[in-house]
């Protein structure tokens, strides 16, 4: 994961990021966590060789590694997968998202990223990035403080050719305002944000003027006026702290200071989508619904639907 770290700062001193170096620098110092299992990753990590081998980015299902290559005893390793799919060598690791899905939804409905500079707010893994790679990003840095998802991005990176796909070990509110950013994504975090204005804000900071924002949300029905706060868990997160309706958020979106706020989709998410797999075997969509009542959560709740919007910073 390290290695990862230091491969950003050498390859992006030719970036507008290169001034934000030692910001960032400080703020990895200070706010990586340390994780148990770190020494068996990074041996699992030192097995696989690194290589130049093709990779693509611009399918459903991100490739890297040698086709002919078995790595299914070190993907193992990295366990759950929440986000792909990916073929690794000769292994499909079909995670627990179809987060190819939730991308054919956004594609369709975002500015063009051919040559563009992008940042992912809790990319996960990183699929994302490398779709974002695929649709022609010239560089997509990615930020997200979970340690597992750093080195399942890590081990990819080993078994790709060489790309300006990065991440960070990092949340939004430790990052600089970076004021550069052709288009700035943030795909299910707002809700987990105890002051999501600010975190639109964060958002704001990050972009050019003129920059896109790409936000993927949880949404309820309802008016300008409707919001649930759930008692205490939604959907068993305890980590949900707000779900707006799509107008109160096209609100805030304007009130945070973008323009041209629009809601592009609106989607239930289906068993389909989110489910347990062999690469991630613990509680999944399923077992988060009422079993006699598939359109709400085990509380009692709207079942989750989300939205996507898009917006713009002023000029």
């Amino acid at each position: 994961m390290r290695s990862e770290i230091d491969r950003f700062i050498a390859e992006t001193t030719d970036t507008f990021l290169a001034p934000f170096h030692e910001n960032l620098r400080v703020a990895l110092s200070s706010e990586t966590r340390l994780h148990g299992r770190a020494e068996e990753w990074d041996a699992a990590l030192a097995t696989i060789q690194s290589t130049t081998q093709a990779s693509q980015f611009d399918s459903d299902t991100v490739s890297v590694g040698d086709p002919n290559a078995d790595f299914e005893d070190v993907l193992s390793m990295f366990l759950p997968w929440r986000k792909g799919p990916f073929q690794v060598g000769k292994t499909l690791v079909d995670t627990e998202w179809r987060s190819d899905w939730k991308w054919q939804r956004i594609s369709r409905h975002i500015e063009p990223l051919e040559g563009k500079q992008v940042l992912d707010i809790g990319c996960g893994n990183g699929y994302h990035l490398f779709r974002m790679l695929g649709a022609g990003a010239d560089l997509a840095l990615g930020i997200d403080p979970t340690i597992l998802f750093n080195y399942q991005f890590s081990l990819f990176q080993r078994l790709s050719q060489p790309n300006r796909a990065y991440l960070l070990p990092l949340r939004s509110e430790h990052l600089p305002q970076f004021g550069g950013f052709d288009t700035v994504f943030s795909l299910g975090v707002l809700y987990h944000r105890r002051s999501p204005i600010d975190h639109l804000k964060e958002l704001l900071s990050f972009a050019k003027p003129g920059g896109e924002l790409v936000l993927e949300t949880l949404i309820v029905e309802g008016d300008q006026n409707t919001l649930l706060i759930p008692r205490d868990r939604y959907a068993k997160m305890a980590n949900v702290w707000f779900i707006p309706s799509t107008s109160m958020l096209e609100l805030m979106l304007r009130r945070a200071g973008f323009i041209d706020v629009k809601t592009v989709d609106v989607n239930v998410t289906s068993l389909e989508e989110q489910r347990a797999t062999r690469w991630m075997q613990f509680q999944s969509l399923e077992d988060y619904l009422d079993p006699t009542d598939k359109t709400k959560t085990v509380e009692g709740y709207p079942a989750p639907a989300r939205a996507i919007l898009t917006a713009r910073k002023p000029a």
